[in-house]
């Protein structure tokens, strides 16, 4: 929950997260498919290639006290202003995730293992799950639903590639989630917090101070049903629309070396080599 900005800060924030990382986990598939592990994050050189990165270290703070910034200042009701304070903590808890990932390229790698990084980002998903959508009922209450269902689906995600890294078809599940959770809060933030996109016969999401709940309001109980299967519609047009969209960039990929990203770099790039050199060990090995 929230308003139409921090939505859009949230699309703006996963979704080209989601296409980075889709882009630089096909490219090292097709690169070597055998040798293909996950990785938290594709670091690339030179190191100004990772601005994006860099950007989501210093933003990622100022969305988070922005977030709390909100609650302490603004009235309103208290379903309303914990929304604030909840998403401030799942921020501060990304942001973390972001610091963990650059001590182990910089630092340690050793002290951080990507498993552990997996883990932790997986209980941030869920944790953003159990804070969302509190108190919200009605159209507003399945959108949220569905936006919670993206959000185990990160999380199943990453907790499978802490234990399988190796898993191409999990890194692509995270990735379109990512991507989709990112477009889906745009489209709430759209359809539920403006009157411009709202769907026919109802207005934006407002508060009953009578029941406590939070839920958008329709005229007739035909526009709240149809409202809620205009969402379901639409998001089965996003799901489409992204699975469709990752296919075209594998595709794209695979004709085009150029498209694809660049040299890794810090322990990605050393296991990398790593694992290179046992594969061109292992025939030897074999003759022997």
């Amino acid at each position: 929950m929230g308003s139409l900005v921090t939505h859009f800060s949230t699309f703006l924030f996963l979704s080209p997260l989601g296409i980075r990382r889709l882009l630089c986990s096909f490219s090292f598939y097709l690169k070597n498919p055998p040798l293909y592990r996950s990785r938290p994050w594709y670091f690339s050189e030179p190191r100004w290639k990772n601005i994006d990165f860099y950007t989501l270290l210093i933003t990622l703070p100022i969305a988070s006290f922005s977030d709390l910034f909100i609650f302490l200042a603004f009235p309103g009701p208290p379903t309303y202003r914990f929304a604030f304070l909840h998403q401030s903590f799942v921020v501060s808890l990304f942001w973390v995730l972001a610091i963990l990932i650059i001590f182990r390229e910089y630092f340690n790698p050793i002290a951080v293992p990507e498993s552990f990084i997996y883990v932790f980002a997986g209980s941030v998903f869920v944790i953003e799950n159990m804070l969302m959508g509190e108190g919200i009922t009605g159209v507003g209450g399945v959108v949220y639903e569905w936006l919670g269902g993206l959000t185990v689906v990160c999380a199943s995600c990453c907790f499978y590639l802490s234990i399988r890294p190796a898993a191409f078809f999990a890194e692509f599940l995270l990735n379109s989630g990512l991507v989709f959770k990112g477009t889906w809060a745009l489209q709430i933030g759209l359809s539920l917090y403006t009157d411009t996109f709202a769907v026919k016969g109802c207005n934006k999401i407002s508060m009953s101070p009578a029941q406590g709940k939070i839920d958008v309001k329709c005229g007739l109980e035909e526009d709240r049903v149809r409202g809620i299967a205009v969402m379901n519609l639409l998001f089965i047009g996003h799901a489409t629309l992204i699975l469709v969209a990752g296919f075209v960039l594998f595709g794209l990929l695979c004709s085009n070396r150029n498209l694809r990203c660049g040299d890794a770099s810090g322990p990605l790039l050393a296991e990398l080599e790593s694992e290179s050199m046992q594969m061109h060990n292992l025939p030897e090995c074999e003759l022997e």
